[in-house]
């Protein structure tokens, strides 16, 4: 901006470290040419000058603050600021699908614990080996992460078997959050000072699937996906209970946001909560190599699937399949429905029948039957609920059956280092499932459009004739009695083949023939 007194009215968010012993700059530099700046002034402000804000309370008002000039720059440059810590939020260093931690970030704010969560982890069998010396060998450790708290078990050198026998716990303040648990090779051991720590496998249990004060000790399979597939490493043997100390609060949190207040009365845009979720991970990250031991990078990130954001075929089928397994028991359902309709029962079809006229004959009986069937599915699956906590399902992820191509795919740096041919074909496939997503995507766009232009007169010859059969139908529902109404569409519905037709039914072809928004693109 070319101006002695420029102004730009723009707002920047950063994560910020507690304790609060760092600064914040700003530098103002002055544009003198392509790729030269020069600095004009910096503003150096302590954290703990900056005011707190722990709801959606008045912005506190702007400060002019003094620039720090080189020995050129007048004496008089000024910087206009509004700057506030927003405590009311939660900074998510995790992604929100398996968030360990869910607590404003103003410890005023937070609620009290709910249950103790209680986690031995004990030993480990049939590791791979993961380097070469003097033979193939493991030296290997266990990191176990839930809210701000990461622990470090001791390194057990050159076993296969190690017994760590360490025990943690935590607070637990939502029940609805995950536990991780990592093991690891350490690399500095019997290996090279600038060696990576080697991943072996990874467990979540959500606690949410625990039983109150149940200790479960279950071996647990360490699955690893490489370039090269998916990796067994061996079996990880924990002991994990779950310890409720205030059942009123923990049965009141189902009914609570599962965020801050400010997220919802002020919320952030997705874009910026991925880069402030980037920031956080920076930060942790920074913080735990410090620590004693250290936690190195790659163990970090490795916890905090840091990755899971990017681009990956295979966790596109995944979740394309998770879709269809819900959509399975919708169409199951209608299956059964339609052989109700087409008698292939006759019993059936007949209990069907005397059901929903005395459904009808006693209105007041519908609600209490659905939530009484509901109460009945439910005591009835009490007996097929899971023993043990799920883990990591290769199955469900799609691991067994990823092609190499696409492992190498995913496991490629960002950008991508590889050569411009694969890249090109790696592009062109994308494009092929990007366009099929789009087609759906549209697809469900058009039935949308065109159950909102049913009133808006775009197709007037459609609109007329939909308002003349509601005002018909408005005067037939206000003489006839409903339960007659009701018999009569029910016993439609549920009328023999031999009166079903199989074209398309009158409604299904008026609701076809709707304009959409389709033809209006290029």
């Amino acid at each position: 901006m070319r101006h002695i007194n420029p102004v730009w009215n723009e707002e920047l968010m950063f994560v910020a470290s507690e304790p609060f012993e760092e600064y914040l700059i700003i530098d103002v530099v002055d544009r003198v040419g392509p790729g030269k700046d020069e600095l004009i002034g910096r503003a150096m402000i302590s954290f703990k000058n900056i005011p707190t804000r722990v709801d959606n309370s008045k912005l506190p008002d702007a400060i002019w603050f003094n620039l720090l000039k080189p020995s050129h720059a007048a004496d008089d440059d000024e910087i206009h600021l509004r700057i506030w810590i927003d405590a009311g939020y939660h900074v998510l260093d995790e992604s929100t699908h398996f968030s360990s931690d869910l607590q404003p970030s103003s410890k005023f704010l937070r609620k009290p614990s709910i249950g103790l969560l209680e986690l031995g982890i004990l030993s480990a069998k049939n590791l791979m080996p993961m380097k070469s010396k003097e033979g193939r060998i493991t030296d290997s450790y266990c990191v176990a992460k839930y809210g701000n708290k990461w622990v470090r078990t001791r390194t057990l050198i050159d076993t296969l078997a190690p017994r760590w026998n360490e025990q943690f716990s935590w607070e637990v303040f939502d029940p609805c959050t995950v536990v991780t648990i990592g093991v690891f090779d350490n690399c500095h051991i019997n290996g090279k000072d600038d060696a990576r720590d080697q991943r072996i496998g990874k467990v979540r249990i959500r606690l949410s699937t625990l039983e109150t004060d149940r200790i479960y000790t279950h071996f647990y399979p360490l699955l690893v996906l490489t370039p090269s597939g998916l990796r067994k490493h061996g079996e990880l043997h924990l002991a994990i209970r779950f310890t409720c100390t205030a059942w009123v609060n923990m049965v009141a949190q189902y009914g609570r946001p599962l965020l801050p207040k400010m997220h919802y009365v002020q919320p952030i845009s997705v874009r910026h909560i991925d880069w402030l979720r980037h920031q956080a991970m920076q930060i942790v990250a920074a913080r735990l190599a410090r620590a004693e031991p250290p936690l190195r990078r790659e163990v970090v990130e490795y916890m905090l699937d840091v990755d899971y954001h990017m681009f990956s075929l295979r966790r596109s089928k995944a979740n394309f399949f998770r879709i269809m397994g819900l959509l399975s028991g919708i169409s199951a359902v209608h299956g059964w429905f339609n052989g109700i309709c087409n008698w292939r029962n006759p019993l059936t079809t007949i209990l069907v029948h005397v059901l929903f006229l005395i459904l009808i004959c006693y209105p007041e009986l519908i609600l209490p039957t659905i939530f009484l069937y509901l109460f009945v599915i439910g005591l009835w699956n009490y007996r097929f609920r899971p023993r043990a906590p799920p883990h990591m399902d290769a199955r469900l992820s799609q691991a067994e059956n990823a092609h190499p191509d696409e492992l190498d795919e995913e496991f490629d740096t960002f950008p991508s280092s590889r050569q411009t041919d694969v890249v090109r074909v790696r592009y062109d496939r994308l494009r092929s499932v990007a366009g099929r997503v789009q087609t759906v995507v549209g697809d469900l766009a058009t039935q949308g459009e065109r159950a909102l232009s049913i009133l808006s007169w775009r197709d007037p010859r459609a609109t007329a004739i939909f308002i003349i059969l509601a005002l018909i139908w408005a005067v037939f529902l206000y003489v006839t009695p409903f339960q007659v109404v009701a018999v009569l569409i029910g016993l439609y519905w549920l009328r023999h083949p031999r009166f079903r037709s199989k074209l398309p039914s009158v409604p299904v072809n008026f609701f076809k023939r709707l304009p959409s928004k389709s033809d209006m693109l290029l």
